[in-house]
């Protein structure tokens, strides 16, 4: 029988939705048992002077996940995800997911809550089918369970080197329609949720909960990111075939959001579970546009240098 006082195993722990969920619980006195393939790694390290528990575990070792899931009341489960020149491994992923259900049912684990990606048509044509087999593991495996399924990240903004999202030379550029609302949500809000379904698991068990903070068309954001950071940025929106010519997923996440007008998480009534939820304004304004201008000056810097 689990108690109040056994750990919380956090999985991608040393990634956005893991450490900031492990920041989250930790700050809420919660104790956090962070699952890591090398502790000695700087992200790692900086996890532990937090507070957290390092242990040692492979996705792809089901032992080292059952060792690892033993003794927590909860798993937090953010499996990685494997994206090649050929678009996502689906596959890949939901056998890592499915591996982390079983070994928390094997455990006595008490709840998972499991954070995947918001729905929008067909799961199969941009990559996400992997996610939907851990969703479907998750709600068959006998345990309390919470689906959090968030939209794009507002940290997104801070890419580097991808062929769309981020910032790069004052230009936001994406898949998605200048024009429409597109829903995004800050990673500390995840975290805001998934803390609240662990504090009250009976409340949230059995939940599927689509996650957004705000909905601002592109160009929008692109303005209020300009007016942010004292820079000009302007957003551009690729074709259908520059998006085929990134790869085959890529060009049906581009036909996908303009078959079905993209995300629809319900938020005002995420606002009444979470009232601190933040819109990409309040993003900025606790340092979203600090972290966007270091960025900027840093790749200035480097092209300088």
């Amino acid at each position: 029988m689990s108690s109040q006082h056994d750990p919380i195993l956090v999985t991608g722990g040393t990634g956005k939705q893991g450490g900031a969920t492990a920041r989250r619980l930790l700050a809420d006195g919660i104790p956090v048992r962070a699952l890591v393939r090398d502790p000695d790694a700087p992200a790692a390290r900086t996890l532990a002077e937090s507070g957290a528990e390092l242990v040692i575990g492979d996705f792809d070792e089901p032992d080292t996940l059952v060792a690892a899931a033993t003794g927590a009341r909860g798993v937090f489960a953010v499996p990685p995800a494997t994206y090649q020149a050929e678009g996502w491994d689906g596959d890949l992923e939901g056998r890592r997911g499915v591996a982390l259900i079983d070994a928390a049912r094997t455990a006595g684990v008490d709840h998972v809550v499991f954070t995947g990606v918001a729905t929008m048509g067909d799961a199969t044509k941009w990559g996400v089918h992997g996610k939907t087999r851990i969703e479907e593991a998750v709600a068959a495996s006998g345990l309390r369970y919470t689906v959090l399924r968030p939209v794009r990240f507002m940290e997104n903004y801070l890419l580097q080197g991808s062929p769309v999202d981020g910032i790069a030379d004052g230009v936001h550029r994406h898949l998605f329609p200048a024009d429409r609302p597109l829903q995004m949500i800050a990673v500390a809000d995840i975290a805001v949720f998934a803390a609240l379904a662990f504090a009250d698991p009976d409340r949230f068990h059995g939940q599927f909960l689509e996650l957004a903070g705000d909905a601002i068309t592109p160009v929008d954001a692109a303005a209020a990111i300009a007016q942010a950071i004292g820079r000009p940025v302007r957003y551009q929106e690729v074709s259908e075939a520059e998006a085929d010519a990134i790869g085959p997923e890529i060009g049906n996440v581009w036909r996908v959001t303009r078959e079905t007008g993209g995300w629809h998480a319900d938020i005002p009534a995420l606002r009444e579970l979470h009232p601190g939820l933040q819109t990409l304004g309040t993003w900025l304004g606790s340092g979203g546009a600090d972290r966007i201008l270091s960025l900027i000056d840093a790749r200035k810097a480097g092209a300088a240098s």
